[in-house]
């Protein structure tokens, strides 16, 4: 059986910050089509080979009351909020969890089904990294430098391949997909 492929597929700003420090994405243009560093089109193809996402509870919060409160726009996949807490769930296909998101994932890559979409930030993606459990990463960068804000990254040092293939968008957006890197051990560097 084939492991269900695990995608991080994020924005951030140039300097690697998803949120400013208020935790607001507003450096985005949400109104632009470009918001996930891909054409609308590009990013329905992307969505269409996902039917799990998972993300931390912020982000969920963050997804129901500012971004899209009137229509959840994960309701056709499987999604899975990683918290300790009891929250409010209206929507059908989100399920909370309370265990660490390694495990889960872990868990969810041995299951039948079609890649897992990892929404959020560094707190869910962060043990992902350490655990080598992303495989593809596909992150647009925002022609934009923050300064300071809430980090995509807070990791020890890990190397990714590039797949040969980055895309302009509009609005200066570049888009990169690496995957996990097979030449992390023993790289030497000048």
């Amino acid at each position: 059986m084939n492991k269900r492929k695990v995608i991080l597929y994020i924005a951030m700003s140039l300097d690697g910050y998803i949120a400013d420090e208020d935790g607001s994405i507003d450096f985005l243009n949400l109104h632009d089509s470009e918001l996930n560093g891909t054409s609308q089109s590009d990013f329905e193809d992307f969505y269409a080979e996902v039917d799990t996402v998972v993300m931390g509870s912020k982000t969920y919060q963050q997804v129901v009351t500012e971004l899209s409160p009137e229509d959840y726009p994960y309701s056709n996949v499987i999604s899975y909020v990683l918290t300790s807490q009891s929250i409010k769930v209206q929507e059908e296909n989100v399920h909370l969890v309370n265990e660490p998101i390694d495990a889960l994932v872990k868990r969810l890559r041995e299951a039948p089904g079609q890649s897992i979409w990892i929404v959020g930030g560094s707190s869910v993606v962060t043990p992902l990294i350490a655990a080598n459990l992303i495989d593809e990463y596909i992150l647009t960068t925002i022609p934009v430098i923050l300064g300071r804000g809430i980090p995509l990254f807070q990791v020890q040092e890990k190397w990714l391949e590039l797949v040969p293939i980055q895309t302009s968008l509009k609005n200066g957006y570049i888009q990169s997909v690496y995957h996990k890197g097979t030449l992390s051990e023993g790289i030497e560097r000048d």
